[in-house]
């Protein structure tokens, strides 16, 4: 790769390269407090490559590659091509972790303790997670939670929060001072803007939090809240989880730990506000 960037986020450590310096140089912008990789050896290569020659120079277009790989993937636009980092960072996470369960989620801390937020794309789970961490909570990660098999703990993960559509004017408001990736339009999921976590989120990373309460947040209904019972709240979470098949027995009893310790309820909300007051609500009774 002609142009190279190397950072650790939480306990996992990348390396990506790039055909075009422009991807590399919004990366190395936007992480620039994050840490190298430990002993500066990445867990995880990322590509980002001209499938021809010339298509580095006429309608540049990025695939993305690196350690694992999915072969069929469409490229992005070279102006996408922070997009396509961030993708090919989950790519790598999604299919070659194996030290800790994944779980496509949103995760935030407070005393110690983990709420821990999933849902299908659009339920606003990104969203709350810059919410509350604009009211004082510890992000602990966007896209994916980090549950430690060994422990039951979750660990952090503060990757780019990456907002969506009508999120992106929502967290301008909410947070006027923050640092902001550029807007991307015409993306597969609509404009997307990224989020730098706060300090606090980037200095603290590396302190795992105990589960609290597993939220289920859906967008656009009116208000209304249930527990989730243990049985279906396995079930989801391992429809939420990229690695439960591949970490077999660890897995199972990773998720059986944490669904029998941990209440779960399912929020719909028609705005932020109700959104807040409900977690908050939530939080305190678990």
């Amino acid at each position: 790769m002609r142009h190279l960037t190397r950072l650790r986020i939480g306990p996992v450590g990348f390396r990506v390269g790039s055909d075009w310096r422009a991807p590399i140089a919004v990366l190395e912008d936007l992480y620039r407090d994050y840490p190298a990789p430990e002993d500066g050896i990445p867990d995880f290569n990322v590509h980002l490559f001209a499938a021809r020659p010339w298509r580095r120079f006429l309608r540049p277009s990025v695939h993305i590659g690196g350690d694992f790989v999915i072969p069929d993937a469409a490229p992005l636009p070279l102006a996408q091509g922070l997009l396509a980092a961030e993708m090919g960072m989950n790519l790598q996470m999604a299919l070659g972790q194996r030290r800790y369960l994944l779980l496509h989620a949103s995760a935030v801390e407070r005393d110690g303790k983990a709420l821990l937020m999933t849902g299908m794309s659009g339920a606003g789970k990104s969203t709350l997670a810059a919410l509350l961490m604009a009211k004082g909570w510890r992000l602990i990660g966007d896209e994916f939670a980090l549950l430690d098999p060994a422990t039951g703990l979750i660990h952090g993960f503060p990757r780019l929060i990456s907002l969506k559509n009508e999120a992106i004017a929502v967290m301008e408001a909410a947070l006027p001072h923050a640092r902001f990736g550029p807007l991307l339009e015409g993306t597969p999921k609509g404009s997307i803007r990224h989020l730098v976590p706060d300090a606090h989120a980037i200095a603290t990373m590396a302190e795992p939090a105990a589960p609290h309460l597993v939220l289920f947040p859906s967008y656009g209904f009116a208000a209304a809240e249930r527990e989730v019972l243990p049985s279906e709240t396995f079930v989801r979470l391992t429809q939420a989880s990229t690695n439960y098949v591949a970490l077999a027995e660890r897995g199972f009893d990773a998720l059986t730990d944490l669904v029998r310790k941990t209440p779960a309820r399912a929020l719909d909300y028609p705005d932020t506000v109700t959104a807040l007051a409900a977690v908050e609500r939530l939080w305190n009774a678990a």
